[in-house]
């Protein structure tokens, strides 16, 4: 049996549920995916913030608020670590004469960065 069928008369959308099909919401939230950003976060609000936890669960936005979370601090995270590679004149030029220190260096920022990130955005 198929998963999903649809009633050509109707235009419903129908899907398979154990032996039955049932009408298939379209109004159902789309997941966003929940990065590590928003699953450091999620441990932060369970310890730290159990109000907020509970309310945001309780609503049913706790999801999106964490997918939203994740897209910022991914967003922050990607922009401050191109304009302090740019500030510490670490190019690409850098990069094909020494990869090593190419590497240690842009560790060293993405480190850095990660840290800002959690202070700002993750553990506030």
């Amino acid at each position: 049996m198929e998963k999903y069928i649809t009633d050509e008369r109707t235009g419903l959308k129908y899907e398979l549920v154990g032996d039955y099909y049932i009408i298939a919401g379209d109004d159902e939230p789309e997941e966003r995916p929940i990065g590590i950003w928003g699953q450091r976060h999620l441990r932060y609000l369970k310890q730290h913030r159990k109000t907020v936890y509970a309310e945001l669960l309780t609503n049913g936005k706790l999801n999106s608020y964490l997918a939203d979370l994740n897209e910022q601090a991914e967003d922050m995270f990607f922009r401050l670590v191109m304009e302090l590679a740019d500030k510490e004149g670490i190019t690409e030029r850098l990069k094909a004469e020494n990869q090593m220190l190419w590497v240690q260096r842009m560790n060293s920022v993405c480190q850095t960065v990660a840290e800002i990130v959690n202070h700002e955005l993750i553990y506030a």
